[in-house]
């Protein structure tokens, strides 16, 4: 079994920095994409930056300039590190990674309980 636990979420001031932390436990072969969305009480998940096998990045118009996506293979980790932040930034933040397990068929997405930062002063 596969599983992703987020941490790192909190309240923030505007402006402030928060860094998330994701990491994949269970039985692992390798792990592909990974990713962190968002989601704010009435609206929509959205993608906020993903991070590739060979760390090649992208991100929500949103955040760019000011979050950072990172991932450590050894620790089956990745990263959000989030400067700059603003009240709309306010939302629960979920990881998701597309995970081989040991005999597995095909690589599956597996997503985490998620964690919530708030930015308000």
């Amino acid at each position: 079994q596969v599983q992703l636990a987020e941490s790192g979420g909190g309240l923030v001031l505007p402006g402030g920095s928060l860094r998330l932390s994701c990491a994949a436990s269970g039985s692992i072969w390798w792990i592909d994409d990974m990713s962190w969305y968002r989601q704010a009480p009435g609206k929509e998940r959205e993608l906020v930056a993903s991070i590739t096998r060979v760390a090649s990045t992208e991100y929500a118009d949103s955040v760019k300039g000011r979050f950072t996506i990172s991932r450590d293979d050894a620790k089956k980790a990745v990263y959000l590190q989030m400067t700059s932040l603003k009240p709309e930034d306010t939302a629960d933040y979920v990881c998701k990674g597309k995970i081989m397990s040991y005999g597995g068929a095909s690589a599956y997405d597996y997503w985490g309980q998620g964690t919530q930062v708030t930015v308000s002063s």
